[in-house]
């Protein structure tokens, strides 16, 4: 992909000017081959190519206050939608995000929503990224090291670089890879088990990452996050 390529898929502005050179860095090369690879295979791909770069339409460069980093989307009919946990409000919430929901509730008191989509948490300035932004229909994990990796670290890297007094989410070993690109000076890192059924009850569960991640915000000046829906 070069800049032409950057503009065509229409990466929200502010997004655009820190990433522009990524596009043109042979991963992303690498990564338009196999996407049309599948396409021309004719494997169906979540989201919709519309929604891949939705985290950062919903949530501008310089909006940013935290990072919640999934890993891959959910790879189920209608569910994926490019924004990381989240699912349109006709989908009903998945395993993880009913997990999230619960720990919200007993972190915050706030009731478990009726909705399952996202969008007003990253409207709020919270990025809901994947690690990977594509995913083969029913084989979670398929578009795994093909340059979405390389892509989103150098979504961190700049969100690192540039800003400060930002919260990184981090649920999970996939996720807390990226860990390694923050500084820990700057920003505050939050790191526990992923929500999912099969790990939550080990260390997710009583995290109470909605308040640390708030407090923080606080006590750096920053107005904390609404958490409800």
């Amino acid at each position: 992909m070069n800049e032409d390529s950057a503009a065509c898929i229409h990466l929200e502005p502010s997004w655009k000017r820190e990433l522009v050179h990524a596009f043109s860095m042979d991963y992303m090369f690498r990564l338009r081959a196999f996407l049309k690879s599948e396409i021309e295979a004719g494997y169906k791909i979540y989201p919709q190519p519309s929604n891949w770069f939705s985290a950062f339409a919903y949530t501008p460069f310089d909006r940013v206050k935290v990072v919640i980093l999934g890993q891959d989307p959910y790879h189920g009919p209608g569910q994926a939608h490019g924004l990381s946990f989240s699912v349109p409000d006709n989908v009903p919430a998945p395993p993880s995000l009913q997990n999230i929901f619960n720990e919200l509730e007993a972190d915050l008191g706030h009731r478990n929503p009726a909705r399952s989509c996202l969008q007003k948490w990253a409207r709020e300035g919270v990025l809901l990224l994947n690690s990977v932004l594509t995913v083969r229909d029913g084989q979670a994990g398929s578009h795994q090291n093909q340059g979405w990796e390389e892509f989103t670290d150098e979504v961190i890297h700049v969100l690192n670089e540039q800003r400060e007094h930002l919260v990184f989410i981090l649920w999970g070993s996939y996720a807390q890879k990226k860990g390694r690109l923050v500084d820990r000076n700057k920003h505050l890192v939050l790191e526990s088990a992923h929500p999912s059924p099969l790990s939550a009850a080990r260390g997710f569960i009583g995290s109470r990452p909605f308040s640390k991640c708030n407090d923080y915000l606080a006590s750096h000046g920053e107005k904390p996050i609404d958490w409800s829906l």
